[in-house]
């Protein structure tokens, strides 16, 4: 990813095993630190929640894989 690439998750603890961490450092990757649990920090969060609400109200809803993927394109 290059010298500029910077690791992000949201602190969960799976996130925090040392088997990830002693990945991370094998790899000179660095994390970005932030507060555990923080969807406000997140903004893709919101982008996928947005994304499920406009599915699910969908009438009637996405049945398989190319009426799902319809969906999200529009």
């Amino acid at each position: 990813m290059g010298a500029e690439f910077l690791f992000m998750d949201d602190n969960a603890r799976p996130h925090r095993a040392n088997i990830v961490d002693e990945c991370l450092q094998s790899e000179d990757i660095t994390r970005m630190e932030w507060r555990a649990y923080s969807p406000d920090l997140n903004p893709i969060q919101h982008v996928w929640d947005m994304l499920g609400r406009r599915i699910a109200a969908r009438l009637p809803p996405p049945t398989g894989q190319p009426e799902l993927q319809r969906a999200l394109h529009d």
